[in-house]
C-alpha cells in the first residue's frame, strides 16, 4: 500500500504542481509583454489574443492549485504508512509546503488577478508590478524545489538515495 501512496503522490505533484510552477513563471513576461505602453498593433497594447494568454495562464494556477490539494494529502497518508510522521525532514517538509502555498495563494494568484484586471481594462502594466509578481513566484518555486530535494534525499533514510 506504501508504495501505490507515494507513487500517488509523486504522481500528483507532477500533475498538479508542475503546471502551476510553470504556468506562474510565464505569467510575469506574458503581462509584461501585452502590457507595454505602445498601441495596439505596433508591437504592444492589450490585444485580445494576447490577453487571452494571460489569462490561460491564470486559469492554469487557479485551477492546478486546487488540484494541488492532493500531493499534501496523499503526502499524509504516505508518511503515515512509512512510519515517518515525526521526522525532522518531513515537519520541514510539511512547514515549507504551506509556505509554498500560503505565497500562492495570498500573494502570486491575487496579483496574477490584479494584472489581468488591468490588461482586461486596456491598461499598461507597470514593471515594477511584474517583477514583484516574479519574485513572489520565484519564492514559491523556490520552496517547492526544497521540499523536492527534501524528499529525495531524506536525511536519515535507510534506502541509499
Amino acid at each position: 500500500m506504501t508504495k501505490i501512496l507515494l507513487s500517488l503522490h509523486v504522481l500528483a505533484a507532477i500533475i498538479a504542481v508542475g503546471p502551476v510552477t510553470v504556468a506562474a513563471s510565464m505569467f510575469p513576461p506574458a503581462a509584461r509583454r501585452v502590457g507595454v505602453a505602445l498601441p495596439v498593433g505596433a508591437g504592444g497594447g492589450t490585444d485580445a489574443g494576447d490577453v487571452g494568454t494571460v489569462r490561460l495562464l491564470h486559469r492554469i494556477c487557479r485551477v492546478y492549485a486546487g488540484l494541488g490539494i492532493a500531493v499534501p494529502v496523499l503526502g499524509f497518508a504516505t508518511a503515515a504508512a512509512m512510519g515517518v510522521l515525526g521526522d525532522a525532514w518531513l515537519i520541514t517538509s510539511i512547514a515549507l509546503t504551506a509556505a509554498a502555498a500560503g505565497i500562492l495563494v495570498a500573494f502570486v494568484l491575487p496579483r496574477q488577478e490584479e494584472l489581468l484586471e488591468r490588461l482586461n481594462g486596456g491598461q499598461t502594466v507597470e514593471h515594477a508590478r511584474t517583477a514583484r509578481l516574479a519574485m513572489f513566484t520565484g519564492l514559491f518555486n523556490l520552496l517547492w524545489a526544497t521540499v523536492t530535494v527534501l524528499m529525495i534525499v531524506r536525511p536519515g533514510s535507510t534506502t541509499g538515495a
